[in-house]
């Protein structure tokens, strides 16, 4: 990321790990003090590197029991008009760009097939959706 130095850098990793993880421990793995800290995160903010702190759950436990990767091809560049339908769909978890054959990808999560059955053709009714390829996520591997 531009812009950023070594503390910044590791502070975000830190982050990522434990986006609960407080002040003053954090300051304490950066080897600096609670303020640097607070105001290293108030600035990352602020410029809009952070853009806020959420939780991760396991699937099961959100009833999202079926996960899938959806690549979409565009028929015209018509992204922003395809990226504001899937952030109306709840089942679309993120929506991100991407290079080669492909314009973009949808993460998907639903309660069981037949909601992914629906969320896909959903998806695929939207004007300018050319084409799509669908991988459900099986496991999890750690």
């Amino acid at each position: 990321m531009m812009g950023l130095d070594d503390l910044d850098t590791r502070l975000i990793g830190l982050l990522r790990a434990d986006g609960r993880m407080p002040t003053a421990t954090l300051a304490r793995h950066l080897g600096v003090s609670r303020g640097t800290v607070q105001n290293r995160i108030d600035r990352l903010t602020r410029d809009g590197v952070l853009l806020g702190f959420t939780v991760r759950l396991r699937n099961e436990e959100i009833g999202a029991g079926v996960r899938a990767i959806m690549a979409i091809e565009l028929r015209a560049a018509e992204a922003r008009r395809v990226v504001a339908g899937l952030r109306r769909m709840p089942e679309v978890l993120r929506v991100h760009s991407t290079n080669g054959r492909w314009d973009m990808i949808a993460e998907l999560a639903t309660a069981d097939l037949a909601a992914l059955d629906a969320a896909l053709t959903a998806i695929r009714a939207l004007p300018a959706v050319a084409n799509s390829e669908t991988s459900i996520l099986l496991a999890e591997l750690r």
